[in-house]
């Protein structure tokens, strides 16, 4: 068993269609609520942009990787914050990763709410699943409490 943490790479097609996901969040058009991350490189200094699925829980944002600890996932950690973007609505925002232990009631809301999306890159794991297996899968999940800033 590999000890490098669990990342799920998108396929070709899954590339593509992020890319038009993406597009038409930049042009305004969200899909089921997504959105358009943009988040500063660790490596390149740019804005690396990629769609997601912004996801509220008692009234707070979050951004959840459903494929694990992916290039914006590491970006986001190094640069602590980012922009969403919806058309010519640009939200600035801070961002701080929860420890595992709070991750369950956002995963299990998450799960429900995306679950239709995302439940194949959480290996089994759906918003029905015991407290325990979800927790168990929490790690492999980052998840960041989001606080807009202009």
């Amino acid at each position: 068993m590999s000890s490098s943490p669990y990342y799920l790479k998108g396929s070709p097609m899954t590339v593509r269609l992020n890319s038009v996901i993406g597009w038409l969040a930049r042009h305004g058009l969200s899909l089921a609520g997504s959105a358009e991350l943009s988040v500063r490189g660790r490596k390149s200094g740019e804005m690396q942009r990629i769609p997601v699925n912004p996801h509220t829980y008692e009234g707070a944002q979050y951004l959840v990787s459903a494929r694990g600890h992916s290039q914006w996932v590491r970006n986001m950690r190094a640069a602590g914050g980012g922009e969403l973007r919806v058309g010519r609505k640009v939200r600035a925002f801070t961002a701080m990763e929860l420890p595992d232990a709070e991750k369950l009631p956002v995963l299990r809301t998450y799960l429900d709410r995306w679950g239709w999306q995302v439940n194949d890159y959480f290996r089994g794991v759906t918003a029905a699943s015991s407290d325990e297996e979800i927790l168990a899968a929490a790690p492999d999940h980052p998840v960041f409490r989001i606080t807009v800033t202009k």
